[in-house]
């Protein structure tokens, strides 16, 4: 599949089927392809956590919708890694990063036919409690994967898109 009709056709998924594993070949091809997203000045700081025992599980759904998915991907950076902008005090690349690194798995995913839903409604802080990280590793997102349900559809603003002319600026 051509990579625009791929991107179009992508929903996010909020009707996972539990009972339906992913293949680990699947979910090893998922996270390849986390490993090799672009990353400032390729420093690689992503840190992904693979949520999939019952009580990993349970602890993620405690802290936002996962929506029954088999395994929620816990996409941190290291902020001793990260690419940090001389020219602006206090900037540093650990959420761009980390949002590259969940779109290239998030797609992946979409061209193995697993559905994903990309999750950010959660508190930074719980999250790291809840699962013990290291004060350098922050939590940035997360990324709820599995397949579909039979009743899974997308949401009717699925299709709703700004024109070109409506999102590009010539300067």
């Amino acid at each position: 599949m051509e990579f625009l009709e791929l991107a179009k056709k992508r929903y996010s998924e909020r009707s996972f089927d539990k009972s339906r594993p992913i293949e680990e070949e699947k979910l090893s091809k998922i996270l390849e392809a986390g490993r090799v997203a672009p990353t400032a000045c390729n420093f690689q700081p992503q840190k992904i956590y693979v949520i999939k025992s019952e009580d990993a599980l349970w602890k993620a759904a405690k802290l936002t919708h996962t929506y029954n998915a088999p395994i929620v991907l816990l996409i941190c950076y290291d902020t001793n890694v990260v690419w940090k902008n001389a020219r602006e005090e206090g900037y540093n690349s650990g959420e761009q990063d980390a949002s590259s690194v969940l779109t290239s798995m998030m797609y992946e995913a979409e061209d193995l036919g697993i559905h994903s839903l990309w999750i950010r409604g959660f508190n930074s802080k719980l999250v790291a409690e809840a699962f013990e990280l290291p004060e350098n590793i922050k939590p940035a997102m997360m990324l709820a994967i599995g397949y579909p349900t039979a009743e899974s559809q997308p949401s009717p603003r699925h299709t709703d898109r700004k024109s070109l002319e409506d999102t590009i600026e010539e300067m």
